[in-house]
């Protein structure tokens, strides 16, 4: 709990703009939740409201930890303020677009069904596309920079790049076939909450586990520093044994759902 305050201390020291809209994400993910309480809608299968309540908590943890990660590169304030500035707002519209169709009980991703629709969704797809051009810089930069940090943790952080840019990537496989789905139509049976199909492939798990990489790889790392005083040579080996084996998951996970298999099956 004292690691989690001082984060946020630390957003809110080092980015106070970066630090209110991860609190903006997080409050309307509030929202959300009472939404799914007030309003019985229902959307492919589940409350009109579970769809922008997981991307509103997904994506302020993912600006939060950008915020974090940030202030151990040895960028100018200058460049700092204009990466943050990017991600938390172009995140911020993003996820206001996906609250706003879930609010009118429509899709926000995959939909053409008319012009606005459609340009909402290009309009997503490009704010998108920025952050993930901003992952690229912080994959460079982890590989030529010296961070402020053991050189385990470095490598742990750049694990992390490394995985949510496939996550990411993966996210584009959706994009393409414009559905997530494979064997049947989205929608349907699906696990509580994240909804993952629980009749065919689906290929948010794979997405979802990178995407969150970028947080349980250097946890990992920094409960592993703590918990095991021994030379960097054997943390940084054991770190990409953890690294290979969480990336391996994720690929068992997209070679799952690309065959039609659910993770799940009920």
């Amino acid at each position: 709990m004292n690691n989690l305050s001082q984060v946020f201390s630390t957003l809110k020291n080092e980015s106070p703009k970066l630090y209110w809209i991860v609190m903006i994400n997080f409050i309307a993910a509030i929202g959300c939740v009472l939404g799914v309480f007030i309003d019985d809608r229902t959307l492919m299968g589940i409350n009109v409201w579970i769809k922008p309540l997981k991307f509103l908590i997904s994506t302020g943890i993912y600006i939060g930890t950008v915020g974090f990660l940030i202030t151990l590169y040895p960028y100018s304030r200058r460049k700092k303020n204009i990466i943050n500035n990017i991600v938390s707002w172009t995140l911020l519209l993003e996820v206001g677009i996906i609250v706003y169709q879930g609010a009118r009980g429509v899709q926000s991703h995959y939909n053409m069904s008319t012009p606005g629709d459609a340009l909402l969704y290009l309009m997503m797809g490009v704010l998108i596309a920025i952050n993930v051009l901003i992952m690229a810089l912080f994959i460079i930069d982890t590989i030529r920079l010296k961070l402020k940090v053991p050189r385990p943790i470095q490598w742990s952080i750049l694990l992390g790049w490394l995985l949510i840019f496939f996550g990411s990537w993966i996210g584009g496989q959706m994009i393409n076939q414009l559905a997530h789905s494979i064997g049947t139509v989205d929608g349907g049976a699906g696990l509580l909450l994240v909804n993952w199909s629980t009749v065919a492939g689906d290929l948010r798990v794979a997405h979802f586990f990178g995407l969150h990489g970028l947080q349980i790889i250097p946890l990992f790392a920094l409960w592993l520093t703590n918990k095991w005083k021994t030379n960097d040579k054997k943390l940084i080996l054991s770190i990409l044994v953890f690294g290979v084996l969480y990336a391996s998951w994720i690929g068992f996970t997209f070679y799952q759902a690309k065959q039609g298999m659910p993770l799940i099956e009920l």
